[in-house]
Protein backbone atom coordinates (compact mmCIF):
# COMPACT_ATOMS: atom_id res chain seq x y z
CA UNK A 1 0.00 0.00 0.00
CA UNK A 2 1.17 3.56 -1.01
CA UNK A 3 2.99 5.49 1.80
CA UNK A 4 2.63 8.51 -0.30
CA UNK A 5 0.27 10.44 1.59
CA UNK A 6 0.53 14.11 -0.35
CA UNK A 7 -0.57 12.77 -3.56
CA UNK A 8 -2.80 9.60 -2.29
CA UNK A 9 -5.88 9.43 -4.83
CA UNK A 10 -9.73 9.68 -3.57
CA UNK A 11 -11.74 6.32 -3.98
CA UNK A 12 -15.47 6.69 -3.50
CA UNK A 13 -15.21 5.96 0.62
CA UNK A 14 -13.09 9.38 0.37
CA UNK A 15 -15.82 10.91 -1.35
CA UNK A 16 -18.78 9.36 0.59
CA UNK A 17 -17.07 10.97 3.91
CA UNK A 18 -16.00 14.01 2.88
CA UNK A 19 -19.42 14.20 1.59
CA UNK A 20 -20.96 13.28 4.42
CA UNK A 21 -18.99 14.68 7.10
CA UNK A 22 -19.66 18.65 5.91
CA UNK A 23 -23.39 17.59 5.25
CA UNK A 24 -26.28 19.81 6.58
CA UNK A 25 -29.92 19.84 8.21
CA UNK A 26 -31.23 19.85 4.55
CA UNK A 27 -33.56 16.46 4.19
CA UNK A 28 -31.89 14.12 1.84
CA UNK A 29 -33.31 10.72 2.54
CA UNK A 30 -36.72 9.54 2.94
CA UNK A 31 -38.47 6.42 2.87
CA UNK A 32 -41.62 6.17 1.89
CA UNK A 33 -43.21 4.66 5.15
CA UNK A 34 -40.42 5.32 7.39
CA UNK A 35 -38.50 8.68 8.38
CA UNK A 36 -37.14 11.64 6.85
CA UNK A 37 -33.14 11.56 7.28
CA UNK A 38 -31.49 14.99 6.78
CA UNK A 39 -28.11 14.68 4.93
CA UNK A 40 -26.56 14.98 9.05
CA UNK A 41 -28.46 12.00 10.30
CA UNK A 42 -27.59 9.85 7.23
CA UNK A 43 -24.02 10.76 8.56
CA UNK A 44 -24.90 9.78 12.12
CA UNK A 45 -26.74 6.51 11.03
CA UNK A 46 -23.65 5.36 9.26
CA UNK A 47 -21.04 6.21 12.14
CA UNK A 48 -23.01 4.09 13.48
CA UNK A 49 -23.31 0.79 11.61
CA UNK A 50 -19.91 1.31 11.12
CA UNK A 51 -19.00 0.77 14.94
CA UNK A 52 -21.57 -2.04 15.31
CA UNK A 53 -20.27 -3.58 12.22
CA UNK A 54 -16.92 -2.82 13.32
CA UNK A 55 -17.77 -4.58 17.27
CA UNK A 56 -18.57 -7.97 15.25
CA UNK A 57 -15.43 -8.31 13.73
CA UNK A 58 -16.18 -6.72 10.22
CA UNK A 59 -12.73 -4.86 8.95
CA UNK A 60 -10.77 -5.30 6.12
CA UNK A 61 -11.22 -8.10 3.08
CA UNK A 62 -14.66 -8.98 5.80
CA UNK A 63 -17.21 -10.69 3.41
CA UNK A 64 -21.20 -9.12 4.35
CA UNK A 65 -23.70 -10.30 2.33
CA UNK A 66 -27.32 -9.07 2.36
CA UNK A 67 -30.48 -9.53 1.87
CA UNK A 68 -32.92 -7.07 2.06
CA UNK A 69 -35.93 -4.69 0.78
CA UNK A 70 -35.74 -1.44 0.31
CA UNK A 71 -34.87 0.43 3.67
CA UNK A 72 -32.61 3.10 5.26
CA UNK A 73 -30.22 0.30 6.95
CA UNK A 74 -29.32 -0.83 3.70
CA UNK A 75 -27.69 2.11 2.74
CA UNK A 76 -26.09 2.59 6.10
CA UNK A 77 -24.63 -1.10 5.98
CA UNK A 78 -23.27 -0.25 2.36
CA UNK A 79 -21.80 3.03 3.23
CA UNK A 80 -20.21 1.52 6.44
CA UNK A 81 -18.62 -1.76 4.81
CA UNK A 82 -16.60 0.53 2.56
CA UNK A 83 -15.26 2.74 5.57
CA UNK A 84 -14.29 -0.54 7.26
CA UNK A 85 -12.69 -1.87 3.84
CA UNK A 86 -14.95 -5.02 4.07
CA UNK A 87 -16.29 -6.39 0.86
CA UNK A 88 -20.05 -5.93 0.36
CA UNK A 89 -22.09 -8.59 -1.08
CA UNK A 90 -25.83 -8.07 -2.18
CA UNK A 91 -27.71 -10.67 -3.14
CA UNK A 92 -30.98 -10.12 -4.69
CA UNK A 93 -34.53 -10.25 -2.88
CA UNK A 94 -36.05 -12.33 -5.59
CA UNK A 95 -33.71 -15.00 -6.10
CA UNK A 96 -33.85 -18.33 -5.16
CA UNK A 97 -32.37 -20.38 -2.01
CA UNK A 98 -29.97 -22.45 -4.65
CA UNK A 99 -28.35 -18.78 -5.91
CA UNK A 100 -28.34 -17.70 -2.61
CA UNK A 101 -26.56 -20.07 -1.03
CA UNK A 102 -24.20 -20.26 -4.24
CA UNK A 103 -23.11 -16.72 -3.35
CA UNK A 104 -22.57 -17.54 0.35
CA UNK A 105 -20.49 -20.38 -0.67
CA UNK A 106 -18.50 -18.69 -3.29
CA UNK A 107 -17.70 -15.45 -2.13
CA UNK A 108 -16.93 -16.63 1.44
CA UNK A 109 -19.36 -14.31 3.14
CA UNK A 110 -18.97 -14.42 7.00
CA UNK A 111 -21.48 -12.43 8.26
CA UNK A 112 -25.42 -12.45 6.47
CA UNK A 113 -27.62 -9.41 7.26
CA UNK A 114 -31.06 -9.75 6.48
CA UNK A 115 -34.73 -8.20 6.65
CA UNK A 116 -35.76 -9.92 9.89
CA UNK A 117 -39.54 -9.34 8.85
CA UNK A 118 -38.83 -10.23 5.67
CA UNK A 119 -36.20 -13.03 5.17
CA UNK A 120 -36.18 -14.74 8.20
CA UNK A 121 -37.29 -17.91 7.34
CA UNK A 122 -35.03 -17.34 4.43
CA UNK A 123 -32.05 -17.10 6.43
CA UNK A 124 -32.96 -19.77 8.44
CA UNK A 125 -32.79 -22.16 5.28
CA UNK A 126 -29.34 -20.72 4.70
CA UNK A 127 -28.25 -21.26 8.42
CA UNK A 128 -29.06 -24.66 8.10
CA UNK A 129 -26.86 -25.50 4.90
CA UNK A 130 -24.23 -22.67 6.24
CA UNK A 131 -23.82 -23.81 10.39
CA UNK A 132 -20.66 -21.09 10.76
CA UNK A 133 -22.62 -18.31 9.81
CA UNK A 134 -23.12 -15.07 11.39
CA UNK A 135 -26.57 -13.83 11.00
CA UNK A 136 -27.71 -10.28 12.16
CA UNK A 137 -31.20 -9.29 11.49
CA UNK A 138 -32.64 -5.55 10.72
CA UNK A 139 -35.48 -5.81 13.06
CA UNK A 140 -36.35 -7.84 16.11
CA UNK A 141 -35.96 -11.92 15.35
CA UNK A 142 -35.94 -15.09 16.54
CA UNK A 143 -32.60 -16.37 14.56
CA UNK A 144 -30.25 -13.31 14.91
CA UNK A 145 -29.86 -10.27 16.81
CA UNK A 146 -31.13 -6.88 16.41
CA UNK A 147 -28.16 -4.92 14.38
CA UNK A 148 -30.66 -2.10 13.84
CA UNK A 149 -30.99 -1.77 17.41
CA UNK A 150 -27.25 -2.25 18.28
CA UNK A 151 -26.48 0.55 15.97
CA UNK A 152 -28.73 2.61 17.86
CA UNK A 153 -26.64 2.18 20.88
CA UNK A 154 -23.69 4.13 19.45
CA UNK A 155 -22.94 7.98 19.95
CA UNK A 156 -22.21 9.03 16.29
CA UNK A 157 -18.25 9.95 15.80
CA UNK A 158 -16.23 11.19 13.11
CA UNK A 159 -16.13 8.92 9.59
CA UNK A 160 -12.35 7.83 8.79
CA UNK A 161 -11.92 6.57 5.10
CA UNK A 162 -9.92 3.91 4.74
CA UNK A 163 -6.30 3.60 3.38
CA UNK A 164 -7.50 1.41 -0.03
CA UNK A 165 -5.30 0.44 -3.56
CA UNK A 166 -7.01 0.74 -6.72
CA UNK A 167 -7.15 -3.13 -7.03
CA UNK A 168 -9.01 -3.80 -3.82
CA UNK A 169 -12.08 -5.54 -4.07
CA UNK A 170 -14.89 -3.75 -2.24
CA UNK A 171 -17.95 -5.44 -3.80
CA UNK A 172 -18.44 -8.92 -4.93
CA UNK A 173 -21.97 -8.88 -7.34
CA UNK A 174 -22.83 -11.41 -8.79
CA UNK A 175 -24.71 -11.87 -12.47
CA UNK A 176 -28.04 -13.27 -13.12
CA UNK A 177 -27.55 -16.42 -13.72
CA UNK A 178 -29.53 -16.76 -17.27
CA UNK A 179 -26.86 -18.86 -18.58
CA UNK A 180 -26.40 -21.10 -15.77
CA UNK A 181 -24.87 -20.57 -12.02
CA UNK A 182 -24.36 -16.69 -10.99
CA UNK A 183 -20.34 -15.89 -11.73
CA UNK A 184 -18.49 -13.60 -9.11
CA UNK A 185 -17.70 -10.28 -10.63
CA UNK A 186 -15.64 -8.08 -8.30
CA UNK A 187 -15.72 -4.65 -8.32
CA UNK A 188 -12.89 -2.87 -7.38
CA UNK A 189 -11.78 0.79 -6.29
CA UNK A 190 -10.60 1.88 -9.42
CA UNK A 191 -13.79 0.94 -11.57
CA UNK A 192 -15.98 2.24 -8.80
CA UNK A 193 -14.19 5.53 -8.67
CA UNK A 194 -13.91 5.69 -12.66
CA UNK A 195 -17.76 5.18 -12.51
CA UNK A 196 -18.57 7.74 -10.15
CA UNK A 197 -16.83 10.19 -12.66
CA UNK A 198 -19.03 9.41 -15.71
CA UNK A 199 -22.00 9.72 -13.82
CA UNK A 200 -20.73 12.78 -12.54
CA UNK A 201 -19.47 14.33 -15.58
CA UNK A 202 -21.46 12.57 -18.38
CA UNK A 203 -25.19 11.66 -17.28
CA UNK A 204 -27.32 14.56 -17.21
CA UNK A 205 -28.19 15.35 -14.29
CA UNK A 206 -31.13 18.20 -13.01
CA UNK A 207 -29.40 21.25 -11.26
CA UNK A 208 -30.72 20.05 -7.87
CA UNK A 209 -31.86 16.09 -8.42
CA UNK A 210 -35.01 15.48 -7.03
CA UNK A 211 -34.40 11.50 -7.60
CA UNK A 212 -36.75 8.70 -7.38
CA UNK A 213 -35.37 5.37 -6.69
CA UNK A 214 -37.38 2.14 -6.76
CA UNK A 215 -34.70 -0.46 -7.67
CA UNK A 216 -33.35 -2.08 -5.32
CA UNK A 217 -31.06 -0.22 -3.18
CA UNK A 218 -28.80 -3.69 -2.63
CA UNK A 219 -28.29 -3.40 -6.33
CA UNK A 220 -28.18 -0.15 -9.01
CA UNK A 221 -30.99 1.90 -6.62
CA UNK A 222 -27.76 2.21 -4.70
CA UNK A 223 -25.67 4.14 -7.37
CA UNK A 224 -28.17 7.15 -7.21
CA UNK A 225 -27.00 7.89 -4.09
CA UNK A 226 -23.71 9.06 -3.85
CA UNK A 227 -23.82 11.58 -6.82
CA UNK A 228 -26.86 13.06 -5.69
CA UNK A 229 -25.45 13.65 -2.34
CA UNK A 230 -22.57 15.32 -4.12
CA UNK A 231 -24.71 17.24 -6.15
CA UNK A 232 -26.97 18.46 -3.02
CA UNK A 233 -29.77 17.08 -3.79
CA UNK A 234 -32.51 14.36 -2.07
CA UNK A 235 -33.78 11.37 -2.93
CA UNK A 236 -36.94 9.32 -2.06
CA UNK A 237 -37.37 5.34 -1.90
CA UNK A 238 -39.80 3.25 -2.75
CA UNK A 239 -40.33 -0.36 -1.41
CA UNK A 240 -40.29 -1.56 -4.84
CA UNK A 241 -41.42 -0.70 -8.27
CA UNK A 242 -45.55 -0.16 -8.09
CA UNK A 243 -46.65 2.05 -11.38
CA UNK A 244 -49.50 3.84 -9.94
CA UNK A 245 -47.24 4.47 -6.94
CA UNK A 246 -44.26 5.97 -8.51
CA UNK A 247 -47.09 8.50 -10.68
CA UNK A 248 -48.59 9.46 -7.65
CA UNK A 249 -45.15 10.44 -6.07
CA UNK A 250 -43.29 11.77 -8.85
CA UNK A 251 -46.56 14.01 -8.81
CA UNK A 252 -46.12 14.61 -4.74
CA UNK A 253 -42.26 14.96 -4.60
CA UNK A 254 -42.49 16.98 -7.69
CA UNK A 255 -39.41 14.45 -8.99
CA UNK A 256 -37.12 15.60 -11.58
CA UNK A 257 -34.80 12.59 -12.13
CA UNK A 258 -35.28 8.74 -11.87
CA UNK A 259 -33.82 5.42 -13.12
CA UNK A 260 -35.57 2.51 -14.87
CA UNK A 261 -35.49 -0.47 -17.13
CA UNK A 262 -37.47 -0.42 -19.93
CA UNK A 263 -39.94 -2.65 -18.64
CA UNK A 264 -40.86 -0.31 -15.93
CA UNK A 265 -41.08 2.48 -18.71
CA UNK A 266 -43.79 -0.13 -20.56
CA UNK A 267 -45.32 -0.44 -17.25
CA UNK A 268 -45.81 3.19 -16.77
CA UNK A 269 -46.97 3.49 -20.51
CA UNK A 270 -49.88 1.09 -20.29
CA UNK A 271 -51.05 1.61 -17.20
CA UNK A 272 -55.09 2.65 -17.47
CA UNK A 273 -54.59 5.13 -14.92
CA UNK A 274 -51.72 7.39 -16.58
CA UNK A 275 -53.43 10.29 -17.67
CA UNK A 276 -54.14 11.19 -14.26
CA UNK A 277 -50.91 11.92 -12.91
CA UNK A 278 -48.54 15.25 -13.65
CA UNK A 279 -44.86 13.79 -14.54
CA UNK A 280 -44.57 17.35 -15.67
CA UNK A 281 -41.58 17.59 -13.09
CA UNK A 282 -39.06 14.94 -14.96
CA UNK A 283 -36.15 16.67 -16.14
CA UNK A 284 -33.92 13.29 -16.75
CA UNK A 285 -35.25 9.18 -16.95
CA UNK A 286 -31.49 7.25 -16.81
CA UNK A 287 -32.58 3.95 -18.40
CA UNK A 288 -30.73 1.23 -19.28
CA UNK A 289 -30.07 -2.46 -18.31
CA UNK A 290 -31.40 -4.12 -21.48
CA UNK A 291 -32.97 -3.00 -24.82
CA UNK A 292 -35.49 -1.06 -25.17
CA UNK A 293 -38.38 -0.90 -28.04
CA UNK A 294 -37.47 1.90 -30.04
CA UNK A 295 -41.22 2.05 -30.86
CA UNK A 296 -42.35 2.25 -26.69
CA UNK A 297 -39.37 4.53 -26.72
CA UNK A 298 -41.11 7.06 -29.02
CA UNK A 299 -44.24 6.86 -27.14
CA UNK A 300 -42.46 7.30 -24.24
CA UNK A 301 -40.86 10.41 -25.28
CA UNK A 302 -44.35 11.72 -26.96
CA UNK A 303 -46.24 11.15 -23.67
CA UNK A 304 -43.77 11.88 -21.15
CA UNK A 305 -41.15 14.47 -22.46
CA UNK A 306 -37.77 14.80 -24.12
CA UNK A 307 -36.05 13.75 -20.60
CA UNK A 308 -34.67 10.36 -21.58
CA UNK A 309 -31.15 9.38 -21.86
CA UNK A 310 -30.11 5.84 -21.93
CA UNK A 311 -26.95 4.65 -20.62
CA UNK A 312 -25.00 1.06 -22.20
CA UNK A 313 -22.44 -0.96 -19.98
CA UNK A 314 -22.30 -4.12 -18.17
CA UNK A 315 -20.96 -5.54 -14.99
CA UNK A 316 -17.45 -5.73 -16.00
CA UNK A 317 -17.89 -2.27 -17.20
CA UNK A 318 -20.62 -0.32 -15.78
CA UNK A 319 -22.74 2.89 -16.28
CA UNK A 320 -21.81 3.16 -18.85
CA UNK A 321 -19.76 2.31 -22.13
CA UNK A 322 -22.06 4.60 -23.89
CA UNK A 323 -24.72 7.12 -23.74
CA UNK A 324 -27.33 8.29 -26.00
CA UNK A 325 -28.19 12.19 -24.33
CA UNK A 326 -31.55 13.68 -23.93
CA UNK A 327 -31.39 15.59 -27.26
CA UNK A 328 -29.92 12.92 -29.29
CA UNK A 329 -33.19 11.08 -28.90
CA UNK A 330 -34.94 11.52 -32.47
CA UNK A 331 -38.77 10.47 -32.59
CA UNK A 332 -38.66 10.80 -36.08
CA UNK A 333 -35.89 8.05 -36.95
CA UNK A 334 -36.88 4.80 -34.87
CA UNK A 335 -33.10 3.89 -36.30
CA UNK A 336 -31.34 6.24 -33.84
CA UNK A 337 -33.95 5.40 -30.68
CA UNK A 338 -32.54 2.00 -31.12
CA UNK A 339 -29.29 2.91 -30.53
CA UNK A 340 -27.12 2.76 -27.29
CA UNK A 341 -25.40 6.17 -27.82
CA UNK A 342 -21.96 6.81 -28.52
CA UNK A 343 -18.52 5.92 -26.47
CA UNK A 344 -17.85 7.95 -23.55
CA UNK A 345 -14.37 9.85 -22.99
CA UNK A 346 -13.20 7.46 -20.42
CA UNK A 347 -13.45 3.82 -22.08
CA UNK A 348 -11.77 2.99 -25.28
CA UNK A 349 -14.35 0.85 -27.58
CA UNK A 350 -13.85 -0.83 -30.66
CA UNK A 351 -15.89 -3.07 -32.94
CA UNK A 352 -13.75 -6.39 -33.51
CA UNK A 353 -14.89 -9.27 -35.98
CA UNK A 354 -14.20 -13.07 -35.20
CA UNK A 355 -11.10 -12.68 -36.45
CA UNK A 356 -10.26 -9.87 -33.59
CA UNK A 357 -9.88 -7.68 -36.89
CA UNK A 358 -11.72 -3.92 -36.55
CA UNK A 359 -15.05 -3.65 -38.82
CA UNK A 360 -16.17 -1.04 -40.99
CA UNK A 361 -19.24 1.64 -39.96
CA UNK A 362 -22.63 -0.42 -40.94
CA UNK A 363 -21.40 -4.46 -40.46
CA UNK A 364 -21.74 -5.97 -37.01
CA UNK A 365 -18.88 -6.65 -34.48
CA UNK A 366 -18.31 -7.29 -31.07
CA UNK A 367 -18.27 -4.70 -28.69
CA UNK A 368 -14.84 -4.38 -27.26
CA UNK A 369 -13.75 -2.18 -24.50
CA UNK A 370 -10.23 -1.45 -22.45
CA UNK A 371 -9.62 1.58 -19.92
CA UNK A 372 -10.47 1.90 -16.09
CA UNK A 373 -13.35 1.31 -15.94
CA UNK A 374 -12.93 -2.74 -16.48
CA UNK A 375 -12.80 -5.11 -14.20
CA UNK A 376 -9.04 -7.00 -13.24
CA UNK A 377 -11.34 -10.26 -14.49
CA UNK A 378 -14.03 -12.85 -12.71
CA UNK A 379 -12.90 -14.43 -9.52
CA UNK A 380 -11.52 -17.77 -9.81
CA UNK A 381 -12.28 -18.31 -13.11
CA UNK A 382 -9.46 -18.71 -14.91
CA UNK A 383 -11.12 -20.38 -18.27
CA UNK A 384 -13.92 -17.10 -18.57
CA UNK A 385 -11.18 -14.53 -17.99
CA UNK A 386 -9.22 -16.19 -20.71
CA UNK A 387 -12.31 -16.24 -22.85
CA UNK A 388 -13.48 -12.76 -21.87
CA UNK A 389 -10.46 -10.60 -21.59
CA UNK A 390 -8.11 -11.56 -24.26
CA UNK A 391 -5.91 -9.78 -26.88
CA UNK A 392 -5.58 -6.92 -24.40
CA UNK A 393 -9.57 -6.01 -25.06
CA UNK A 394 -13.04 -7.04 -22.35
CA UNK A 395 -15.08 -9.18 -24.98
CA UNK A 396 -18.72 -8.11 -23.88
CA UNK A 397 -20.58 -10.27 -25.87
CA UNK A 398 -22.89 -7.67 -27.20
CA UNK A 399 -22.79 -7.09 -31.00
CA UNK A 400 -23.42 -3.80 -32.70
CA UNK A 401 -23.32 -1.69 -36.00
CA UNK A 402 -21.54 1.54 -35.93
CA UNK A 403 -23.10 4.66 -38.20
CA UNK A 404 -20.94 7.23 -39.44
CA UNK A 405 -22.08 9.77 -36.89
CA UNK A 406 -20.47 6.84 -34.16
CA UNK A 407 -23.64 6.27 -33.13
CA UNK A 408 -23.61 2.39 -31.87
CA UNK A 409 -26.71 0.07 -32.30
CA UNK A 410 -26.82 -3.33 -30.46
CA UNK A 411 -27.76 -6.05 -32.71
CA UNK A 412 -27.66 -8.93 -30.24
CA UNK A 413 -25.89 -10.81 -27.92
CA UNK A 414 -23.63 -13.28 -29.35
CA UNK A 415 -24.75 -16.09 -27.13
CA UNK A 416 -28.76 -15.38 -28.61
CA UNK A 417 -27.57 -15.03 -32.25
CA UNK A 418 -29.94 -17.40 -34.35
CA UNK A 419 -27.79 -19.13 -37.49
CA UNK A 420 -31.02 -20.28 -39.61
CA UNK A 421 -30.18 -22.38 -43.10
CA UNK A 422 -26.92 -20.83 -42.33
CA UNK A 423 -27.54 -17.30 -42.30
CA UNK A 424 -27.15 -15.09 -38.70
CA UNK A 425 -30.33 -13.66 -37.13
CA UNK A 426 -30.17 -11.03 -34.45
CA UNK A 427 -33.43 -11.43 -32.50
CA UNK A 428 -33.13 -7.50 -31.54
CA UNK A 429 -33.44 -6.60 -35.03
CA UNK A 430 -37.15 -8.59 -35.50
CA UNK A 431 -37.61 -7.68 -31.93
CA UNK A 432 -37.46 -3.71 -32.59
CA UNK A 433 -39.80 -4.83 -36.27
CA UNK A 434 -42.40 -6.82 -34.41
CA UNK A 435 -42.18 -4.26 -31.53
CA UNK A 436 -43.66 -1.29 -34.07
CA UNK A 437 -47.41 -2.87 -34.27
CA UNK A 438 -49.32 -0.49 -32.26
CA UNK A 439 -51.07 -3.91 -30.57
CA UNK A 440 -47.44 -5.06 -29.16
CA UNK A 441 -46.28 -3.97 -25.61
CA UNK A 442 -43.76 -6.04 -25.49
CA UNK A 443 -41.49 -8.91 -27.51
CA UNK A 444 -38.53 -11.33 -27.02
CA UNK A 445 -37.59 -13.66 -29.65
CA UNK A 446 -35.50 -16.76 -29.07
CA UNK A 447 -34.35 -19.41 -31.52
CA UNK A 448 -35.61 -22.52 -31.48
CA UNK A 449 -34.70 -25.94 -33.18
CA UNK A 450 -35.70 -26.41 -36.78
CA UNK A 451 -35.87 -29.50 -38.87
CA UNK A 452 -34.91 -27.75 -42.36
CA UNK A 453 -33.41 -24.92 -40.99
CA UNK A 454 -31.71 -26.30 -37.99
CA UNK A 455 -32.63 -23.15 -35.89
CA UNK A 456 -35.55 -20.76 -36.23
CA UNK A 457 -36.53 -17.74 -35.01
CA UNK A 458 -39.76 -17.49 -32.92
CA UNK A 459 -41.36 -14.58 -30.81
CA UNK A 460 -43.31 -14.53 -27.76
CA UNK A 461 -45.33 -11.33 -27.57
CA UNK A 462 -47.56 -9.33 -25.20
CA UNK A 463 -50.42 -7.82 -26.27
CA UNK A 464 -51.26 -4.09 -25.16
CA UNK A 465 -54.78 -4.36 -23.31
CA UNK A 466 -58.28 -4.81 -25.55
CA UNK A 467 -56.24 -5.30 -28.39
CA UNK A 468 -55.48 -8.00 -30.93
CA UNK A 469 -53.21 -8.87 -33.60
CA UNK A 470 -52.32 -11.83 -36.25
CA UNK A 471 -49.29 -13.81 -35.82
CA UNK A 472 -49.37 -14.10 -39.98
CA UNK A 473 -48.98 -10.17 -40.06
CA UNK A 474 -46.37 -9.62 -37.26
CA UNK A 475 -44.59 -12.67 -39.50
CA UNK A 476 -44.99 -10.76 -42.77
CA UNK A 477 -43.83 -7.41 -41.86
CA UNK A 478 -40.84 -9.27 -40.58
CA UNK A 479 -40.26 -10.66 -43.47
CA UNK A 480 -41.27 -8.13 -45.96
CA UNK A 481 -38.63 -5.77 -44.02
CA UNK A 482 -35.64 -7.98 -43.35
CA UNK A 483 -36.23 -11.12 -45.58
CA UNK A 484 -38.23 -14.48 -45.01
CA UNK A 485 -34.99 -16.44 -43.40
CA UNK A 486 -35.42 -13.55 -40.63
CA UNK A 487 -39.58 -13.69 -40.22
CA UNK A 488 -39.93 -16.42 -37.06
CA UNK A 489 -41.48 -19.23 -37.12
CA UNK A 490 -43.73 -19.21 -34.91
CA UNK A 491 -45.19 -16.60 -32.67
CA UNK A 492 -46.81 -17.20 -29.48
CA UNK A 493 -49.08 -14.62 -27.27
CA UNK A 494 -48.36 -14.85 -23.74
CA UNK A 495 -49.50 -12.41 -20.75
CA UNK A 496 -46.04 -11.86 -19.80
CA UNK A 497 -42.32 -11.61 -20.55
CA UNK A 498 -40.23 -13.42 -17.54
CA UNK A 499 -38.17 -11.60 -16.15
CA UNK A 500 -34.33 -11.97 -14.36
CA UNK A 501 -34.03 -10.73 -10.70
CA UNK A 502 -33.12 -7.15 -12.41
CA UNK A 503 -35.59 -6.51 -14.50
CA UNK A 504 -34.29 -7.92 -18.01
CA UNK A 505 -36.15 -10.45 -20.44
CA UNK A 506 -35.04 -13.86 -19.48
CA UNK A 507 -34.75 -16.22 -22.14
CA UNK A 508 -33.76 -19.32 -20.33
CA UNK A 509 -37.18 -19.26 -19.08
CA UNK A 510 -38.56 -19.02 -22.70
CA UNK A 511 -36.13 -21.52 -24.14
CA UNK A 512 -37.36 -23.96 -21.57
CA UNK A 513 -41.12 -23.00 -21.92
CA UNK A 514 -40.65 -23.14 -25.91
CA UNK A 515 -38.79 -26.96 -25.30
CA UNK A 516 -42.00 -28.00 -23.30
CA UNK A 517 -44.10 -26.49 -25.85
CA UNK A 518 -42.41 -28.71 -28.41
CA UNK A 519 -42.87 -31.78 -26.16
CA UNK A 520 -46.81 -31.47 -25.76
Amino acid sequence: MTDDALHRPLYTADLLVNALSSATDRPMLHLLGGPTLTAGEVRDETSRMVQALAGLGVGRGTRVGLISPNRPEVLHVSHAVQILAAVYVPMHPLAGLADHLHVIRDSGVELLIFDGERFADRAAEIAAEAPDLKLMAFGACAIAADLSRLAAGFAPGPLVAPRVEPGDVMRLGYSGGTTGKPKAIPSIQRVAVTTLQIMMTDWEWPAEPRVLTCTPLSHAGAAMFLPTLLKGGSMVVQPGFEPVAVMANIEKYRINCMMLVPTMIYALLDHPRFDEFDLSSLETVFYGASAIAPARLKEAIERIGPVFQQFYGQAEAPMALTILRKAEHDVTDLRRLASCGRPTPWVNLTLLDAAGQPVPDGEPGEICVRGPLVIDGYRDNDALNAETFRDGWLHTGDVAVRDPGGFLRIVDRTKDMIVTGGFNVYPREIEDIVGEHPAVAQVAVIGVPHPKWGEAAKAFVVLRPGMSADPAALTAVVAERKGSFQAPKAVEFVAAIPQTPVGKPDKKALRAMAEVAAGE
